[in-house]
Formats: C-alpha cells, sequence, structure tokens
C-alpha cells in the first residue's frame, strides 16, 4: 500500500495541539522544570524548546515573562490543593489530619521549589505574593471548613486569622523538618502532624 510522505503514520499521528492545549502543555514543561529549579530561574528559551516552538510562539500564548510565570505558580499553587485534598468520606478530623500529612509530604518531595514560593512571596515579588496569598486562603478556607467554622468566612474573625497563622506555622515546621536528614529527624511525619494539630488545639482556646 502506498503511503504519501505527507502523511505518513508520524504525521497523521500527530494532532495541531488547540490554543488552549498548547497553553496547558507549556505550563506543564514549566512545572515540571519548577521542580528542580525557582521560578525566578526558569528559562523561557528552555520552556519553549522542550515544547518544539519558538520563544516568539511561547509569547504569542503569554504575551510577557510575568503571565508565563503567573500561570506556573497559579498551576503549581492549585496542584498543592489538589494533592492535599482529603477523602471527603473520612470524618472532619480525619480529613484534616490527612491534608495535613499530605501537606508534609509535598513540602519533603519538592523543598527547594517550595523554598523559593516562600520566599518569593517573603521577598515582596508581586506575582509570587498574589498566588501564595490565593493558595493559603483556600487552605486556611478548608480548614474552617473542617472545623465547622461557620462565621469564620468574614477576614477579621478570630478564628480565621488564627488558622492563618497556624498554617504558617506548620509550613514552616514542615520546611525545617524536610531539611533534616532522615536520620537526623527528631520525629516522623505522622508525629510532626500531630504535634500541629495540637497547637492548633491550644491555640484555639486562648
Amino acid at each position: 500500500m502506498h503511503v504519501d510522505a505527507k502523511t505518513g503514520p508520524e504525521q497523521r499521528g500527530r494532532r495541531r495541539l488547540t490554543a488552549e492545549d498548547r497553553r496547558k502543555q507549556l505550563v506543564g514543561i514549566g512545572l515540571m522544570m519548577l521542580r528542580t529549579q525557582p521560578i525566578h530561574e526558569l528559562s523561557v528559551d528552555a520552556v519553549a524548546a522542550e515544547a518544539g516552538i519558538s520563544r516568539g510562539l511561547l509569547f504569542h500564548y503569554f504575551p510577557t515573562k510575568r503571565d508565563f510565570y503567573v500561570a506556573v505558580m497559579r498551576a503549581a499553587g492549585r496542584r498543592l490543593l489538589r494533592v492535599t485534598a482529603p477523602d471527603p468520606a473520612l470524618p472532619p478530623p480525619e480529613q484534616l489530619r490527612q491534608m495535613l500529612l499530605s501537606f508534609v509530604a509535598f513540602i519533603n518531595r519538592r523543598r527547594d521549589s517550595y523554598i523559593s514560593f516562600v520566599r518569593g512571596a517573603a521577598g515582596g515579588d508581586a506575582f509570587v505574593v498574589e498566588v501564595y496569598a490565593e493558595t493559603r486562603a483556600a487552605l486556611t478556607a478548608r480548614v474552617l471548613a473542617l472545623l465547622d467554622l461557620a462565621d469564620a468566612d468574614r477576614p477579621a474573625s478570630p478564628d480565621r486569622l488564627t488558622v492563618h497563622a497556624w498554617l504558617a506555622y506548620v509550613e514552616d515546621l514542615a520546611i525545617e523538618w524536610s531539611g533534616l536528614s532522615a536520620s537526623a529527624r527528631p520525629c516522623s511525619a505522622e508525629a510532626l502532624v500531630d504535634q500541629s494539630l495540637a497547637a492548633l488545639k491550644a491555640l484555639r482556646t486562648l
């Protein structure tokens, strides 16, 4: 059977990406590279090369480097929320514990990129601050819902302020713990989570 060189198996199996699919592909490549380097060191040239397109075409989908970085950081935030989402079939206290275990595991796996995320926010980089704040607010809302604190969605709610600050404590604890070698860690991830839950209980009684 004759196969036209322009429509051979390789060409027929390759479909043209829609604009949305291309954006998802580029963001996915950015997320993959974010595992080993901070967002500010992410090279759009390297991302474009990995996708098999030109730098100029990348900027067709993302008008500026900042737009691309924001898209990658937002995707990273959504991934964190997704992987820490607890099983809704569990009782709320178990859901909260499961969420924290997943949070600690996430930081342990991606410590360097997570630290660059936190430090970028602390350093005042506008797009990192924005995404970090969105992610922290979503985690805070999830904890408040699991604690059944109905009125805590108000910005000035004492419960909301307490949980928001407590998450910073858990985050820092997980970052420091994950930076130690396995043999030097003073406790297991499970014990770290138990300590964090005890801290939340103590804070809520103040």
